[in-house]
């Protein structure tokens, strides 16, 4: 079946391939708008009462077209644009019946999404893919990223905001240096996509665009209007230069429970990143003993009876630096990977219809992940190694693209290489295909490999996905097949499991209107089935699913799903559910729960079991500069007729905001695992303990000039001794960004 289905899938691409074009598309007509240049001072302080912003380019957010599909807009937004030299200008007035109902609070950056709020959208290539977004609320607090057919919000570049609320509304002024931003190689005039839209925040969110939106077509940048200007503009110099200094002293008790603290480490490591715009359009960093420290702990994530490894987000500096170049079908490039760089150089970059990303990273560590088609395991050794990913794409008009991917890792007696081809069709404006093809290379320590029972010589193999998606504005149909080789390894990549063939296929129908209490109604059914490359079944899943979006801000999801998985040999029938909700009762409370029950395999001693798992969780404003949130998990395991294990994390937040740059904030996270000792075939302890809290004093004039001074401990208690404290650290970081 998987050889018949894996042959039609290769016909498939063959035929679309050979519809490709072979050169750039023309670009349909659309109407220029001419932004004017005005070399006039500006400052931006949230009030357009300069006469500059008179000469400026006049565009009208006209239409609503969320949950309204491209229905008159219920408020009025005026925005004005130009430029200089140095930096395209945005100026928005935002007229508000209510002024008093407006959403706005200090806020973190990126963290303005609950708030009222503007969007602008630059496709600076004008490839109609790729754009970047700007958002700001009315005080001025940030939110920037990239978006593609996902969104990057970890992506943060520097440019000025600012806002003011008045008795007609708000307004706002935005500069965005040219410095930010990479763009087109030209001397005369440039035409770039963009899109403006506003968060109207009542009980309803709505969006209000610059532009109507086709929801029988998947893709949104197609449908920017078109900029016309720009002539000679250049991004300077563009030089950064960011020495940063950070100061650690982690004290650790001698012994443990009773013992004294002594200081473990006292260490100040200076750390230089350095980044170039060597084109408009191509980006060369550099770093030397980066500094990578986090001010904000990962959230914890349940970890008992989880056969595969975590997955963590990146958030450190370096590694975010176009990221989005990146991405491919399959997660083949994971950077959280690389634990210990000592120091690292990456070029980023699009030329006319050519994208390159590239890096070298030096390692202290070395992190593996062990895949197989039932579990993962994986260490950490003390092993220095060079790490190296390419990465090529090629545009063909819009709607076509294909890329390669080389990556490589190599220590002593250690090598991983990955290399590969992956495409996108986009034939229509409803349907999209895309595929990745990858082959490996490999060869373990001697040690290693005998302690995690890999091959002793080197290894080799290949894995191949393949995704069909059609979309319209009622109808969302996909069918997928991934094929991965029981000695594939992408060990720069987040790949837990291997040995497996998967075949799905689903189906969801919305009803959608723009008035009422719902907004949105959507059902679907999945299916998926697995099994490794002897033969052996893995899985078989059916699901059914409801979704509801409405009222409040609201939007609900119940899934339930019936699955035959097959576990060390072992044939199990599953029937399980789960649900979502979250509503905003309140402008300043947003509250959320999600919910899973019914069988689970006990993954632990190989045998079946049932689970329930409780997640409530909500954030509160409390006025303009106050935050709060919480989140629990709960999740309570039975097996062979008893109780198994009962888990508690709890994790809460309360920062206060100064303003849009200075906050001080209190984390706190604590972790209650008890077991049922009886109830396991192997020894375990009855009961672990973990509490975590961490304060931090932040200065952020930008994203790399900042202050950060910040206190975080741990307490660890088992069922001998109760909570006790085990270290201690103390941290500053100074990190300033010169720019030239």
């Amino acid at each position: 079946m998987f050889k018949r289905t894996r042959g039609i899938c290769i016909v498939i691409l063959s035929i679309l391939i050979g519809y490709l074009p072979a050169h750039t598309h023309s670009k349909k007509s659309k109407d220029l708008f001419s932004v004017p240049r005005i070399d006039f001072p500006v400052s931006i302080d949230g009030r357009l009462d300069e006469p500059v912003w008179n000469k400026g380019l006049m565009l009208e957010l006209a239409y609503e077209t969320d949950p309204g599909e491209n229905i008159a807009a219920p408020v009025r937004t005026e925005v004005l644009v130009f430029h200089d030299q140095d930096n395209i200008y945005f100026g928005l007035t935002c007229y508000d019946p209510n002024p008093s109902a407006i959403r706005a609070r200090y806020s973190e950056r990126d963290n303005i999404h609950l708030d009222d709020l503007i969007n602008i959208n630059l496709d600076t290539f004008n490839d109609e893919r790729r754009n970047y977004y700007f958002g700001c609320n009315p005080l001025g607090a940030q939110r920037d990223g990239i978006e593609t057919q996902t969104v990057n919000s970890s992506w943060d570049a520097i440019w000025a905001s600012s806002g003011s609320i008045t008795d007609a509304g708000y307004t706002i002024e935005i500069a965005i240096p040219f410095s930010s931003l990479q763009f087109q190689r030209s001397n005369g005039a440039q035409i770039w996509g963009l899109d403006i839209s506003r968060w109207y925040q009542r009980s309803y969110r709505r969006r209000l665009g610059l532009v109507m939106i086709d929801r029988n077509n998947n893709s949104y940048q197609s449908q920017f209007v078109k900029i016309i200007g720009f002539e000679g503009i250049k991004p300077g110099k563009n030089i950064e230069v960011i020495p940063t200094v950070t100061g650690t002293r982690t004290d650790e008790r001698d012994s443990f429970p009773n013992g004294d603290f002594k200081p473990v480490s006292k260490d100040v490591d200076p750390g230089l990143t350095v980044k170039w715009g060597v084109t408009t359009n191509l980006t060369l960093n550099g770093t030397v003993n980066p500094d990578f420290s986090q001010v904000e702990a990962d959230a914890r994530q349940l970890d008992i009876n989880q056969p595969f490894a975590l997955f963590y987000q990146e958030k450190r500096p370096f590694f975010l630096e176009g990221i989005d170049f990146f991405r491919t079908p399959f997660n083949a490039v994971y950077t959280r990977t690389l634990r210990d760089p000592s120091w690292g150089v990456k070029l980023t970059g699009k030329e006319e219809a050519n994208t390159v990303g590239a890096y070298f990273v030096r390692d202290n560590l070395t992190n593996l992940i062990f895949p197989g088609s039932q579990d993962s395991r994986s260490t950490s050794l003390s092993l220095p190694s060079s790490s190296g990913v390419f990465r090529y794409k090629r545009d063909f008009g819009n709607k076509y693209t294909i890329g390669a991917l080389v990556t490589t890792r190599s220590g002593e007696d250690y090598f991983n290489g990955v290399y590969g081809v992956d495409g996108e069709a986009r034939f229509t404006n409803r349907n999209r295909l895309e595929f990745q093809f990858l082959g490996s290379s490999t060869r373990y320590p001697y040690e290693v490999a005998a302690d995690f029972e890999q091959p002793f010589d080197n290894f080799k193999d290949r894995a191949f996905f393949l995704n069909y998606r059609y979309q319209s504005r009622n109808l969302n149909v996909f069918a997928n097949f991934q094929d991965v080789g029981p000695g594939f390894r992408a060990d720069l990549g987040f790949w837990p499991m291997v040995d497996f063939r998967r075949m799905g296929t689903g189906v969801n129908y919305s009803l959608i209107r723009s008035s009422g209490w719902w907004s949105v109604m959507t059902f679907g059914y999945r299916f998926f089935h697995g099994q490794d490359h002897d033969g052996n079944p893995l899985a078989n899943n059916h699901e059914v699913s409801f979704f509801f979006r409405g009222a409040l801000q609201s939007f609900a999801q119940i899934i339930g799903q019936t699955s035959r998985e097959y576990y060390r040999g072992v044939e199990y029938e599953l029937v399980s559910g789960a649900t979502m909700f979250m509503f905003q009762p309140h402008s300043s409370l947003q509250i959320g729960f999600t919910g899973e029950f019914g069988d689970r395999i006990d993954y632990a001693n190989s045998r079946s079991g049932s689970r329930l798992r409780l997640n409530p969780q909500f954030t509160c404003n409390l006025g303009k500069r106050i935050g709060l949130a919480f989140n629990h998990n709960y999740e309570r395991m039975n097996a062979a007729g008893d109780h198994l294990y009962t888990a508690h994390i709890s994790q809460g937040s309360i920062i206060f905001h100064l303003n849009t740059k200075i906050f001080v904030r209190a984390i706190l996270q604590y972790v209650d695992y008890s077991y049922s000792v009886d109830n396991y075939t192997f020894p375990i302890d009855p009961e672990y303990q973990n509490f975590f809290s961490q304060f931090l004093f932040s200065y952020r004039l930008n994203p790399r000039t900042v202050v950060f001074l910040g206190y975080s401990d741990n307490y660890s208690g088992t069922q001998e001794f109760g909570l006790t404290q085990t270290d201690r650290t103390l941290f500053l970081k100074i990190g300033y960004s010169w720019q030239f």
